[in-house]
This record gives C-alpha cells, structure tokens and sequence, in this order.
C-alpha cells in the first residue's frame, strides 16, 4: 500500500520507472488514442501550448482542484472514476455559464509510486467524461508529489449567447434545479460507513457479494458525478437570470446567487422530498431512528439534509421569470424574494436553515 492507501501490486511499472518524459508520452499517447480530433483544436498536446477557435470571440474559462484524501481515495475510486470526476467538476463550471465546454487542461502531481495502470485508467475517465461535455483534453503537465493532486482548467464557448451571471435572479422569479441532489452525499456517507453498517463491501477491490441497487447508485454518484452539460446552454436560450452549479451544496450555492443578485430566495421542501434511494440509506445509516413529535422520521431529516446541504453531484440551479415553460427535466423548486441579499438569504418553507448550509473548505 501507498502512504495515502493505494494498493500496488509487486512488479507493476509505476511513474517513476517510466520517468517524466515517458510518462507525458504515454500520457499523449492514450489521449491520442480515445479521443476523437476536434476540429476546434487548432494546435492540440506536443507544444508549448495548445491553440483553440474561439468563433464567439470570447473565452470562458474556469480551474479546480482535486486532492486525494480530501475529493478521492484511491482504495474507493479507480483511476477511471477519479479522472470522470475531474473533468465533471470544470466542465460543468463552463455549463452554469450557459456556455459549451471545448477543451480541458490538466495539471497531475503524481507520487513516484503510483502504478502506470492507474496513470492510464485516468488519462480515459478524463477523456471520457469530455466527450460527454463535447470537449477533448488539449494540454496539461506533470509533477512528483506526495499524494495525487489535479488542477484542471476548462475552457468554453458562448456561441453568441450573454454568459448566465449569479446576478441576475429577481423577485418573481422561479427557482429550479436540474440533475440529482444529495446523491453524492449520501454515496460519501455509505463509504465512511462501511464496514459498520449491514452492508455489503462497496469499495470496487472488495470482495463480496454486489451491494443493493440504491447503494451502488448513490456510491457511482459520488465516484462518477454525471453533470447534465446541455442543460447549462439550453437553460440561456430559455432566458435564465441566473445560474449555478451545485458543488458545496443547494443552500449554500444558491447563497451565492441571493448575494449577488440581492435577493431572497424561498425553497419548498415538498417540492425537494428525497427519493427512495436517499430514504433507504438514511435509514441503513441510522437504523435506530424512530419517528419524531412530528410526524417526519430522523430518516427523513437525514435524506433531506443530504439534498439541501450535500454537495458533488453538480447539478444546475437556475432562476427564470415566471412565465417561462420549462422542459420537464428541470423542476422548479421555489421562487425569489425582495430580501436582504446575503449568503444567509435562502430560506426553507420560509423559515432558515438551522444546521450548515454546505461544504466549506476551510470552516
């Protein structure tokens, strides 16, 4: 085992044995081999630095970090998965602008032991999941660290639409969502748990028989988020006022949005009810939990705290004017209020949030 868990097996080549220049090449190589050529790429992976059309003129641009220990473990995700989940949480950032992601760069630190196998497993999730977004990976660069580090950064093209600020939501508009909430959450507390609760083994080098169906679902979600990308741009041609993607947390990211537009916005929880999947690991997690004075069972509470405050799955929340019809995949969740405009002014059923709203980084 590696310091930070993950396995290696005795006579696998690792990084260090392949060195930088090996590594970068076969890195290109892999890329070459599962990505289709992208005819917005103009001087694509082997320069100093890849070259992109830019037809709108414009640039959208986003980066982000992903830290093993802190976003993976290697003893719960493949390379594969931790490279999906990569890409996803950029690509979408370019999304919730109601732009189309176009191409990605990636920045891996890697630790001298880290088998090549692994190296390659995420080369094609990261792959992968830009092809799911219409993007390629156009560049990047490696480093010897201690631990697994990423740093992505994304770049996207408007195709001649206004970009979908956090400022623009008003009073009267409606609040929806689009994409799963607290599946990712939920999926993150069934890892933790295991092997303390009756299930069983959920990470993918354990032996045993397969895991009920919710669980498997709630755990790919938060190896594997699965963003929905054309909803950002399609939500701008509906005349979005606002938009954001659901990374820290329903709560606290729509926090953002009343900041910036100065507003108040009210959540329905009748309209957020967490479905079976989230009740059933609410309750595998809590089995003692009995029903509360009213009437809603700590099960229940859970479930609906992992939908407002769980965050990963990156979903969108947006706001539209009231009018607007909305496609049948985006639910609408609440509406804006004149309100006092902090990251304190979203409110369920009327009434604030008591517990955290979110994930904060250094809280």
């Amino acid at each position: 085992m590696t310091a930070t868990g993950g396995a290696i097996a005795g006579d696998e080549q690792t990084v260090a044995a392949l060195g930088e220049f090996g590594l970068i090449a076969a890195l290109s190589g892999w890329l070459r081999g599962v990505s289709p050529a992208d005819p917005r790429t103009l001087v694509g992976i082997g320069d100093d630095a890849a070259v992109l059309a830019a037809p709108d003129g414009r640039v959208v641009a986003s980066t982000d970090f992903l830290l093993e220990g802190r976003h993976f473990r290697r003893d719960w995700s493949s390379g594969a998965d931790v490279g999906h989940k990569a890409a996803a949480r950029s690509l979408i950032d370019v999304a919730a602008m109601g732009a189309v992601p176009t191409g990605l760069l990636v920045a891996l630190a890697a630790p001298p032991d880290l088998p090549v196998t692994w190296a390659r497993d995420l080369t094609e999730g990261l792959a992968a999941e830009c092809a799911r977004a219409g993007a390629t990976v156009v560049g990047g660069d490696t480093a010897s660290a201690g631990s697994v580090l990423l740093a992505t950064t994304v770049l996207g093209d408007l195709a001649g639409r206004a970009p979908v600020l956090r400022s623009g939501a008003a009073p009267g508009d409606l609040v929806a969502v689009t994409g799963p909430l607290g599946h990712a959450a939920a999926g993150l507390a069934l890892l933790k748990a295991v092997p303390t609760v009756s299930l069983p083994a959920l990470p993918p080098a354990a032996a045993g028989p397969d895991p009920p169906a919710w669980a498997a679902s709630l755990v790919a979600a938060q190896r594997r988020p699965q963003p929905p990308y054309d909803a950002g741009p399609q939500a701008a041609d509906l005349g979005a006022t606002a938009m954001i993607d659901i990374s820290d947390g329903l709560l606290a990211d729509l926090g953002h949005v009343a900041l910036a537009s100065g507003v108040l916005i009210d959540l329905s929880s009748d309209r957020l009810s967490p479905g079976a999947g989230l009740q059933a690991a609410a309750r595998a997690l809590h089995p003692f939990f009995g029903r509360t004075e009213r009437g809603s069972t700590p099960a229940h509470t859970q479930a609906l705290t992992w939908v407002l405050t769980g965050g990963e799955d990156h979903a969108l929340a947006a706001t539209f004017p009231p009018r607007v019809a909305l496609p049948s995949h985006w639910t609408v969740i609440g509406e804006v209020r004149a309100g006092p405009g902090n990251r304190y002014s979203v409110l369920v059923d009327g009434q604030p949030w008591a517990g955290s709203a979110g994930w904060d980084h250094f809280a």
